[in-house]
């Protein structure tokens, strides 16, 4: 039986729902002996919303237990009690299933990160505003690298504030504007880069 991870996926958002979570990414790694799958989850939009009004009616946007500046919206709420309770039942299940063949395998689950990738429009629309790194497959003005506050989002196309960091390398000499736009189709790589 081949590793299906479609398949994988769709268990995996079938019981984070459940959970009132969403599945974020998926990556399996290994070959025959060490293999492992890792699952990065987050709140659902729904729960989201509930922290954040809770954090407003507090009369605060910060999480005295973050650090400072760091808002619940970046980490999305994730608990190690949601990530514990998603592995021990979604494990279950892929035993019970078989969906991942073969008798040893690690399961982690965690959240996405400060610095989580950026792959479905939604998540350029969601983190406008914020700092992003970004990788083109082709260049754009010489360059593939870029590192900058992604001001908008709109017709497939992201739209980098240059200016918000300093550019590095081939960027440097590349950023003649201080604004940058790029063709989500020409995306290979982006994520967020954590502001303190």
């Amino acid at each position: 039986m081949a590793l299906n991870l479609d398949t994988i996926r769709a268990t995996a958002e079938r019981v984070a729902a459940s959970h009132q979570l969403d599945v974020v990414d998926l990556e399996y790694q290994g070959g025959a002996k060490f293999r492992s799958l890792r699952i990065f989850i987050e709140k659902n939009a729904e729960e989201r919303a509930k922290l954040a009004a809770r954090a407003s009616a507090e009369g605060t946007e910060e999480d005295e237990t973050l650090p400072k500046g760091v808002s619940v919206e970046f980490l999305s709420g994730v608990t190690h009690e949601d990530c514990a309770t998603f592995a021990q039942d979604f494990g279950t299940v892929l035993d019970v299933e078989d969906l991942i063949p073969g008798a040893e395998y690690t399961l982690e689950v965690s959240s996405p990160g400060l610095e989580r990738k950026l792959q479905r429009p939604e998540d350029y629309t969601r983190f406008t505003g914020s700092l992003v790194k970004v990788q083109t497959f082709t260049p754009v003005s010489d360059n593939r690298n870029w590192q900058g506050r992604l001001t908008a989002f709109a017709e497939g196309t992201l739209t980098l504030d240059l200016s918000a960091v300093k550019q590095k390398g081939k960027a440097k000499k590349a950023a003649t504007a201080t604004v940058i736009e790029i063709p989500l189709a020409n995306v290979e790589k982006a994520q967020l880069v954590a502001e303190f």
